[in-house]
């Protein structure tokens, strides 16, 4: 038997999954539901960038009221790093795995995860929301999120912008004004 591997060719991989592994990108992190926040203490610690957008909530029982931060995409923590310094992430208790497409960790698309950064430093209300595939497509043309594309969706009185990461498949609901919106063809 010779020493020799054969090759078979896989299904074509988009451009934007090939990073140099030297310029940091932002990845998606598989965790354990409901250690987002003590995973990103712990890459924190470790001098790794790492972003848990959070949202406010309030929970009513039947003898109090209590006011959370809780995970808006649960399950995930946002890290940027060097692909090559993934084992770095990877050594952290509680990191399952990154979001990958063929056995390598995929990078996110820069803007989406910008944006929600400045929108969660600016305070702006934001909650979970099923993730979509179809529906009316727009473009945010003022505010933090300008130049991201989404769904535009109304909610009694007011219009929410929904932000689909699409390599996570989760979604986030965002109040904005609808003139702040341009529906895309």
């Amino acid at each position: 038997m010779s020493g020799r591997v054969a090759v078979l060719p896989g299904p074509a991989i988009p451009p934007w999954h090939f990073s140099s592994g030297v310029m940091p990108r932002w990845y998606a992190a598989y965790t354990c539901v409901h250690h987002e926040k003590r995973i990103l203490q712990q890459l924190t610690e470790r001098g790794i960038d790492g972003f848990v957008p959070l949202y406010h909530s309030v929970r009513r029982w039947k003898d109090r009221r209590k006011e959370l931060d809780l995970v808006l995409f649960p399950g995930y923590v946002f890290v940027r790093i060097p692909l090559q310094k993934r084992l770095r992430v990877l050594q952290v208790p509680g990191v399952v795995n990154f979001v990958n497409f063929n056995g390598l960790p995929t990078p996110l698309p820069e803007g989406e995860v910008e944006a929600l950064r400045k929108a969660s430093a600016q305070g702006v209300f934001a909650e979970p929301h099923p993730y979509l595939k179809t529906g009316r497509r727009v473009l945010i043309r003022n505010g933090p999120f300008t130049g991201i594309e989404g769904v535009l969706l109304r909610k009694k009185d007011k219009y929410r912008f929904v932000l689909s990461i699409e390599m996570i498949m989760r979604s986030v609901a965002i109040e904005m004004d609808a003139a702040d919106v341009e529906a895309l063809l």
